[in-house]
């Protein structure tokens, strides 16, 4: 593809991108297709000569498009929000032309220092904890996920557990034990499978029935069962905003009870923790100078798009002890000098993409103020959401609100519940997803999409009215 070549296809596929956030709201939220109705639109083998791009296009509106639920739907109130904008498409633009390979300060040290300066930025909007910054001991990254986030914690917070045992001896070093919130995500779970010690070493911590935040006396408890019994506790880990019911766990009281007992604490905001951006949310804070790792997403709630996850680390000498090793094609004199970051020595994989520019792109363009009128917006819509359904006979709300995360049930009970969410679903007018609290089935409609306005949220309620089982 020749410079010119890619001028005029490249515009063409700018005015796609627009055009569909133009027509985005027309859409149907949830996609319609059956299954294996996308690939029956493909050809069975690929073409032998190139094709040019004008057919590939063509086949975006009418294979893919069917098949895709519209995450950037302004009535998309399912899982979390999963921002893309302007700026930070403009910025992933950038980032996938210039194609460089950021593992080392030396492959590319524009890459490093804007991420290094951007994770500094994004500590001091959410005025989290000096420890974190990139002038002490700690400082910041961007992972991928926040799955990636506690994946590299736990390993991080074995090497300590272990004395640096576990880089030799792996899961023989001892026996580890982690311990999170019945209501924490599952990469929790999934971070224990993958660095070895098996879901045998998890333990769910009892939640408050009200409040659905995990119970310091509980991880007391279980924490003095397994050191008795021979175990190593080596991470515990908080949530700011947990996925099921946006609980927010006691991180000051889990944090005592980890480091009496030798543990890392994690703190995984990866929803919420933007919200700090508010100097009146900034309360979710609360505790964080005790952590010794947190994680948030931009790429949820901040204006991002995915991948951008946002993690930093009190002291970064247990992680790069626990993930550096240095084959002679990666030595280069200004690793050895110690005055850079090598980010390869801060994530799983290697290599890594040149994220920092969409971050970087967005909060130039919006600017803190834009920041916290984007939060406050979404904050502002939950709250008249919680109040229809508060004061509607037929349902209840089953968990605190403060945020934009609003969680309830249908008083007529848990088989109409599934059969209102489906119906909703299905209608293509909104799209929400359910979870349990206190057994019970509960559906949840978390607001965050760029362009969802009241009028949405309106016809989210009107549409969950429409679809009662009895209406």
């Amino acid at each position: 593809m020749s410079p010119e070549e890619f001028r005029r296809h490249g515009r063409e596929v700018i005015d796609w991108i627009a055009d569909y956030y133009e027509r985005l709201e027309s859409l149907p939220v949830l996609s319609q297709v059956t299954p294996g109705q996308v690939r029956a639109g493909l050809p069975a083998e690929p073409p032998a000569t190139g094709q040019g791009f004008d057919g590939v296009l063509a086949d975006l509106d009418q294979v893919i498009l069917p098949g895709l639920t519209h995450w950037q739907h302004p009535s998309f109130f399912a899982f979390f929000p999963a921002s893309a904008t302007g700026p930070s498409i403009l910025g992933d633009l950038l980032a996938s032309g210039l194609g460089v390979q950021g593992m080392l300060w030396a492959t590319s040290p524009a890459a490093t220092e804007l991420e290094t300066q951007m994770l500094d930025w994004l500590a001091q909007l959410l005025e989290l904890p000096a420890c974190f910054r990139s002038g002490s001991a700690g400082g910041g990254v961007i992972q991928h996920s926040a799955s990636d986030a506690t994946l590299v914690a736990l390993v991080a917070a074995l090497h300590r557990a272990s004395g640096g045992a576990t880089e030799t001896a792996g899961v023989a070093a001892g026996r580890f034990s982690v311990y999170t919130s019945g209501q924490s995500h599952s990469s929790v779970e999934k971070a224990c499978r993958i660095a070895g010690i098996g879901t045998a070493a998890l333990r769910k911590l009892d939640v408050d029935p009200v409040t659905l935040a995990a119970r310091p006396e509980h991880l007391a408890e279980l924490l003095a069962a397994d050191v008795a019994a021979g175990w190593t506790p080596a991470l515990v880990v908080a949530s700011v905003g947990a996925t099921g019911t946006g609980a927010l766990d006691p991180v000051a009281e889990l944090a005592e009870l980890a480091h009496r007992h030798g543990a890392w604490l994690h703190v995984d905001a990866a929803w919420a923790g933007v919200a700090a951006v508010c100097d009146e949310l900034r309360w979710i804070n609360a505790g964080v100078e005790q952590a010794d790792s947190y994680c948030t997403n931009p790429h949820k709630w901040l204006l991002t798009n995915f991948d951008c996850s946002a993690f930093w680390i009190a002291d970064r000498a247990a992680l790069t002890a626990a993930l550096s090793i240095l084959p002679e094609y990666l030595r280069n004199s200004a690793s050895e000098s110690g005055e850079v970051f090598d980010y390869r020595d801060w994530q799983v994989p290697l290599g890594r993409r040149f994220r920092a520019l969409k971050l970087w792109t967005v909060l130039r363009w919006y600017g803190a103020d834009g920041l916290r009128a984007h939060i406050r917006g979404h904050v502002g819509l939950a709250q008249e959401f919680a109040s229809w359904v508060a004061a509607d006979p037929r349902f209840e709300l089953l968990a605190p609100h403060p945020l934009a995360l609003v969680t309830f049930a249908l008083r007529a009970g848990d088989d109409a519940g599934r059969r209102l969410l489906a119906a909703v679903n299905d209608s293509g007018q909104a799209y929400l997803t359910h979870t349990e609290v206190n057994g019970r089935f509960a559906i949840r409609m978390a607001i965050g999409s760029v362009l969802t306005e009241r009028r949405h949220v309106q016809a989210a309620w009107q549409a969950i009215c429409d679809q009662l089982p009895d209406s």
